[in-house]
This record gives C-alpha cells, sequence and structure tokens, in this order.
C-alpha cells in the first residue's frame, strides 16, 4: 500500500533565544514492514543537520537554528509503501536487545486493573500471542471505558484547546502506555511507536502504538487504540521507552547569557 504523507507541526521557542538546537525524529526506515520511497523534511537548518542513529535504533537529526524565529514550524512530506506481516514486525538487525524493554518507565506503568486477570496464565511459548491479543482488548475496554466516562463529564459548555490531530494523539498514547505497562508488568518486553496512520483512505495521521516481544516472532505491533494489529496503514517511524523518550521535535534553547562586568581592586 502506497501511503502519501502530509506533516506540519510547529514548536513555541519564547523570545530571547539566540541559539536553539532540535532533536528531530521523524525520518522512518526501511525495514521489514515498509520501504520509503521518498522523505524530505523542511525546517530552518535542516540542510546542514547531523544525522545519526539513537540508541533506540532510530534515525535522528539534531538541528541548529541561531536567532530563531519565535515559532518554529515543521514541514514533513514523503511516500511510503507499506506490506501487511499482520503486525509482525520481526527482528531488526542494530536494535538494542530486547530486554531494555523490560525496565519501567515514568509513563508506563502497570495497572491492577489490566494485568491482574493475566498474572496467573501461560506467558511465554504459543500462549504468548494469545496473551498478548486478550492483553490489548482488556487496556481497550479498561482504558476506552475511562477516556468515554471522562468525556462525559467534561461536558458542558467548555472549548477544547487541542486540535483534532493532537487529541487523536493523546488518546492513543494513552492505550499504547497501558498495553506497554501492563506487558512489562508480566515481564514481557513492549515498547513505545510513534509513527502514521491511514485509515478509511483518510489522510495520514500522527499516532502511536505499541510492540512487544515474543521469542518465536520477534517485535509485534498491537494497537489498542483501533483494537488491532498494525497491518499495510501504519507507517513506523521511531520507537523508545514511552512517549517522553521519542518526542518527534525535542527542542534544547540556548538563552543568551548575560554581559558580566568585572572589577578588579585597586583600578
Amino acid at each position: 500500500m502506497l501511503i502519501t504523507i502530509r506533516h506540519k507541526l510547529s514548536l513555541t521557542l519564547g523570545p530571547g533565544i539566540v541559539r536553539s538546537v532540535q532533536h528531530v525524529l521523524l525520518t522512518p526506515q526501511t525495514g521489514p514492514t515498509q520501504t520509503v520511497r521518498e522523505w524530505a523534511i523542511d525546517m530552518p537548518g535542516f540542510a546542514d543537520a547531523a544525522s545519526f542513529l539513537d540508541g533506540f535504533g532510530n534515525r535522528a537529526q539534531l538541528v541548529s537554528q541561531h536567532r530563531p524565529e519565535a515559532e518554529l514550524v515543521v514541514s514533513v512530506s514523503g511516500v511510503v509503501e507499506t506490506i501487511d506481516r499482520n503486525g509482525v514486525v520481526g527482528r531488526v538487525a542494530g536494535e538494542p536487545p530486547p530486554a531494555l524493554y523490560r525496565r519501567p518507565s515514568p509513563l508506563a506503568k502497570a495497572a491492577g486493573a489490566i494485568t491482574s486477570k493475566f498474572r496467573s496464565g501461560p506467558k511465554g511459548g504459543q500462549g504468548r500471542i494469545a496473551l498478548l491479543h486478550d492483553l490489548m482488548a482488556r487496556v481497550e475496554e479498561v482504558v476506552g471505558g475511562a477516556q468515554t466516562q471522562s468525556q462525559s463529564q467534561s461536558q458542558g459548555g467548555q472549548s477544547q484547546s487541542q486540535s483534532q490531530g493532537e487529541a487523536v494523539t493523546a488518546a492513543a498514547a494513552d492505550f499504547a502506555h497501558a498495553f506497554i505497562g501492563a506487558a512489562r508488568g508480566l515481564e514481557i518486553p513492549a515498547r513505545y511507536v510513534t509513527g502514521y496512520v491511514a485509515e478509511h483512505g483518510e489522510d495520514a495521521y500522527w499516532h502511536a502504538w505499541a510492540e512487544a516481544w515474543d521469542e518465536g516472532l520477534g517485535w509485534i505491533g498491537f494497537d489498542p487504540a483501533l483494537g488491532y494489529c498494525p497491518k499495510d496503514k501504519h507507517v513506523r517511524v521511531a520507537v523508545g521507552l514511552d512517549a517522553g523518550s521519542v518526542p518527534p521535535v525535542r527542542s534544547v534553547p540556548v538563552i543568551a547569557a548575560p554581559v558580566l562586568e568585572l572589577t578588579v581592586a585597586g583600578q
């Protein structure tokens, strides 16, 4: 499936910045589930960016601007051909060992309401795949129910400050974090995935889901926000411990230093 992506995001850097550095995670890589046909990122300073593979195996760029505007606009465009592998990514060369993704992280914590019914069941071998699918369904039930209740309680004429795309991403992150925390609580390595999804012929939008480790198949994607394993509608961009470790753009501003006057005694 050919997926065309157009994505624009902006960051408010604020006044008084003489130099700013952005850590950018917006470049997908060709792999078992996708082939990147075209890809371009347009932002000030990107032509001179340093490109490298980070500790998670993601393609990253460091982009510098001197005296940047108060608002930084980043435009992404590309074409990616995807393959339906029923969510199976497999083993990817050059990535850290799966055990790294057993470690706890601030945003992905195990919830007893999700994990309690799975603690006594089989967690390895042939039973793991069924367990992970049941876990995805349980996350959808618990987190989806909580979000529905929260939305119904918050209705009352107040306007929403989030755009539709931002709201979708925030909700997807909640589902992904719940799945990851539950899997790790059951001693199963799991990680956070950012990327794009094109549903029902719509334009691809920024999204988040999870991947869990199976000794036989390797990494397998699970999208509890949508209720199925990623097929050919998902474009993988970056992976990490949770959303805090893989933001699409992380800005590190350099504030202008104050001028100090030095007075020497006796002069």
